[in-house]
C-alpha cells in the first residue's frame, strides 16, 4: 500500500459498502485526510468538518445558561461518523453526559480501535458511551427512547448527523422521522426547554422548516459557509436548531 494511501478498514453493511480509507493530499501540503464512502459515495471527510463542529456548538448555545445548564446536560448524538460533532460537544463545558447512537458496528469499531483521530479523545471521556442503535428506531420509541440502560430517559438535546439531507436519505426507512409526526415523536425525548438540532449538507430549505415550525415552539435556520478545499469552493450546510 503506498505510503499516500492506505485504506484502514472495509465492511459490508445493511446500508452498502462501508470502507473507511487515509490518504496524504501532497496538493494540500501532505496533509492527512481521513475519508469515509458508503454504498459507492462519498460521505465523510476529516478535512470538511466545520458544520459538524457547528452542529454541536449551535445546538448547546441554544441552551443558554438555563437551570440545566448548571446542573450538567444530557446530550444524545445521532450519528457517530469521524467523531467531529461527538467530540465538539464534549468541549462544551457543561456537558456531563453524552449517548452517541450509532446504527453501524464497524463505525463504533474505529473509535475503539483507535483508527480515526477522534477515537482516543472519546473512548477515554467518561461522560461519553458509543452505543450501536438505529436512531430513528429508537425516536419512534417513547416508551423506550434512546438510552438502553435507562428506559424513557429525556435529554437537554438531541444533535442529528445522519442523512445527507431531510431529502437526502441513507435509508427509506428514515422519511418518516422528518414529517410533523416523526418530530413530535423526537420531542417526547426531551427535557422542558430542551434543543434539537439536525445537519444538513444543503443550505437551509423554506418547506423543511416550516415542517419543523409545525411540531416545535421555535425553530432557527443555519447556513454555514466553509472553504471546501476538496471542491476548491466555498461550500454551505445548515443547521436547524428547534426548541
Amino acid at each position: 500500500m503506498s505510503l499516500n494511501f492506505e485504506e484502514l478498514d472495509h465492511a459490508e453493511t445493511p446500508y452498502g459498502e462501508l470502507i473507511l480509507r487515509k490518504r496524504r493530499a501532497l496538493s494540500l501540503g501532505g496533509v492527512e485526510i481521513y475519508e469515509v464512502k458508503l454504498d459507492g459515495e462519498f460521505l465523510m471527510s476529516s478535512l470538511v468538518k466545520d458544520s459538524e463542529v457547528a452542529l454541536a456548538e449551535r445546538g448547546l448555545a441554544a441552551l443558554g445558561d438555563s437551570e440545566a445548564s448548571a446542573a450538567g446536560l444530557d446530550v444524545v448524538v445521532g450519528g457517530l461518523g469521524l467523531g467531529y460533532t461527538a467530540a465538539a460537544a464534549l468541549d462544551h463545558p457543561a456537558v456531563s453526559s453524552m449517548l452517541v447512537v450509532e446504527a453501524l458496528a464497524e463505525v463504533i469499531d474505529w473509535h475503539e480501535r483507535k483508527l480515526v483521530p477522534m477515537g482516543p479523545q472519546l473512548v477515554a471521556d467518561a461522560r461519553c458511551r458509543l452505543r450501536r442503535g438505529d436512531f430513528f428506531e429508537r425516536a419512534r420509541d417513547v416508551d423506550q427512547g434512546f438510552d438502553d440502560e435507562q428506559p424513557g430517559r429525556r435529554f437537554d438535546a438531541v444533535l442529528l448527523d445522519i442523512d445527507h439531507s431531510p431529502t437526502g436519505l441513507l435509508h427509506n426507512s428514515h422519511a418518516d422521522f422528518y414529517l410533523p409526526d416523526g418530530l413530535r415523536r423526537l420531542k417526547i425525548h426531551l427535557k422542558p426547554g430542551g434543543v434539537f438540532a439536525l445537519w444538513s449538507a444543503e443550505p437551509p430549505e423554506a418547506t423543511f422548516t416550516k415542517t419543523l415550525r409545525e411540531a416545535f415552539d421555535s425553530v432557527d435556520a443555519h447556513a454555514v459557509e466553509f472553504m471546501n478545499p476538496l471542491l476548491d469552493c466555498v461550500d454551505v450546510n445548515s443547521i436547524y436548531v428547534c426548541h
